[in-house]
């Protein structure tokens, strides 16, 4: 039997919003799709350790983060845990090659799995690394946001919408590199989403929110 590479079963509240939410999947790259207010981000939240689930328990690859009976709960800097955000967060008074070495641990051993020049041929930024950002498109400041992730060395990549503030041309100018992200790099990946064309472009499963 495979193991899951995903086990979630967690109660979220946030104010008067309050679901469950429970799934298993031995899928790498998965989709969480469903209307606004499904609580799709306070999923990803709770997974990354930025907000805590009333019940439950989280584990992603065999690695538990969170489990209430057992009194478990991994610190969101110890998740390991590289979040992507739909507005892309640079800083802007970094430039590009700035904005990528933030997002590289410090002061912590380890296994460097993902290295810098590597992360920029991937992603194919390697012209704009001397650029500011304020001068970059929509889909060239969502790459960056990608490679600052990366290259934080995590074990889990969250996706919080990221075409979703891109027209169509800057979504199909990122696209390309998501899917060669998803097949290039052995990394669990969770992908929100309202598009289902996108998802069905890039995820291996797909669990409803409804």
């Amino acid at each position: 039997m495979i193991a899951p590479m995903f086990s979630i079963d967690v109660d979220l509240a946030r104010g008067a919003f309050k679901r469950t939410v429970r799934f298993e999947s031995t899928r790498r790259v998965i989709a969480l799709v469903g209307r606004s207010g499904a609580g799709k981000t306070s999923l990803l939240h709770a997974i990354a350790g930025l907000v805590r689930p009333e019940r439950g328990r989280i584990a992603i690859g065999g690695r538990c983060l969170f489990d209430s009976s057992t009194r478990v709960d991994e610190p969101a800097h110890h998740r390991r845990i590289g979040y992507v955000f739909q507005d892309a967060r640079l800083f802007p008074h970094l430039d590009v090659r700035e904005n990528l070495r933030y997002g590289a641990p410090r002061g912590r051993g380890g296994e460097t799995r993902f290295v810098f020049d590597h992360i920029v041929e991937l992603l194919g930024i390697g012209e704009l690394l001397t650029r500011r950002v304020e001068g970059l498109s929509g889909g060239e400041a969502q790459r960056v946001a990608i490679g600052r992730a990366l290259l934080s060395q995590p074990e889990l990549l969250l996706l919080d919408e990221p075409l979703s503030m891109l027209d169509p041309e800057r979504k199909d100018e990122l696209l390309p590199w998501l899917r060669r992200l998803r097949d290039e790099v052995a990394l669990p990946m969770v992908w929100v989403s309202h598009s289902q064309e996108d998802t069905a472009r890039l995820a291996d499963a797909v669990h409803r929110l409804d």
